[in-house]
């Protein structure tokens, strides 16, 4: 596993932060990448994301996992990006989203490569209209079926 280096800063006033991360898939690196989020609050850490493999980790719904691996990790050889932070009141109301997720998100024991659902539906689901993934997001769009 690679870690990352660009470790996102913790807030200093200590209210959640959000933050995206994103890697490239191993072989559609070029068209295709993996989202996941990472939520900082209280000096903790939780990355929640969608996998391909059910019951992956000690935490999950189905493909729904919580700290599956740690925050900035990617198990290939790619390095993670950092593409977005949320804080304060944002990064409160998408941390509680993400945190309720196993109750609400509609394809947790579902997954598909493609059209989705898959992780990047699961990111797109969460952050609703209030930020778009780019093109590389394949999935992306399975969320306007919920």
């Amino acid at each position: 596993m690679t870690q990352a280096q660009n470790q996102a800063p913790a807030d200093p006033e200590n209210t959640p932060c959000v933050s995206l991360w994103a890697a490239n898939i191993p072989y559609l690196g070029k068209v295709a990448v993996h989202h996941w989020f990472v939520i900082q609050d209280q000096g903790k850490e939780t990355r929640w994301e969608v996998w391909q493999s059910t019951n992956a980790g000690p935490e999950c719904w189905g493909h729904l996992h919580r700290n599956l691996m740690p925050p900035s990790v990617w198990p290939h050889k790619d390095t993670p990006q950092l593409h977005q932070q949320w804080k304060g009141v944002d990064g409160r109301r998408i941390a509680q989203r993400i945190e309720s997720s196993p109750h609400h998100y509609p394809w947790c024991h579902q997954y598909r490569y493609w059209p989705g659902p898959n992780s990047n539906t699961y990111v797109q689901w969460v952050l609703l209209k209030e930020y778009k993934l780019g093109w590389r997001a394949v999935g992306k769009g399975y969320c306007r079926f919920a």
